[in-house]
């Protein structure tokens, strides 16, 4: 299923996020592994998703990186955009998001989460929105309330952030700010 932002049931929903959680490999970064001779790894980020995510995290939404994996590379993306909710080596993500909701005091209908494989199906079928990108297999696209138009690494969070914003009725002010040169 293809669900486009215009969908009134879905903007709705999005309005009343306050907690947007995501999957790293595949959704934040293309989903490619690069391993140097020395073992290191690398992986590489898109500077719209982490303007999108600041602007987010700014309007009063929480951000959470939810992955499978262990990298220093996401631990230093997650500080350089202040994420404080990171949970690395995650296998049963659900879990993640309903203990972060009791932290937090956010129910998992108020919650948007985006990933892009088996491990985020749970999440992405229960949470208030559930979000996948077109680089996903079909059969996790099809248990998604919103397929992105970018693929995962290539803007598809910056995409989420504006559409969350623009549900909230905050992006004409953060537009006005940058036109008027006052962000």
């Amino acid at each position: 299923m293809h669900t486009t932002t215009s969908n009134a049931s879905l903007l709705e929903r999005m309005a009343g996020v306050k907690l947007l959680a995501l999957d790293v490999d595949g959704v934040l970064s293309d989903g490619r592994l690069y391993f140097q001779a020395d073992d290191m790894e690398t992986k590489a980020f898109h500077t719209l998703d982490g303007q999108g995510l600041k602007l987010l995290q700014q309007s009063g939404v929480s951000v959470a990186l939810i992955t499978g994996r262990e990298s220093p590379m996401v631990t230093r993306r997650a500080e350089a955009l202040g994420i404080h909710h990171l949970h690395q080596g995650i296998k049963r993500k659900l879990s993640v998001l309903q203990q972060l909701g009791q932290e937090l005091g956010v129910a998992l209908e108020q919650m948007a989460y985006c990933g892009d494989d088996l491990p985020d199906l749970a999440p992405i079928h229960q949470c208030g929105v559930g979000i996948t990108v077109p680089n996903a297999p079909p059969y996790i696209r099809e248990h998604a309330d919103w397929v992105t138009e970018r693929q995962g690494g290539h803007g598809a969070v910056r995409e989420i952030c504006d559409a969350l914003l623009q549900a909230r009725g905050q992006w004409d002010a953060i537009v006005s700010r940058y036109l008027n040169d006052q962000a």
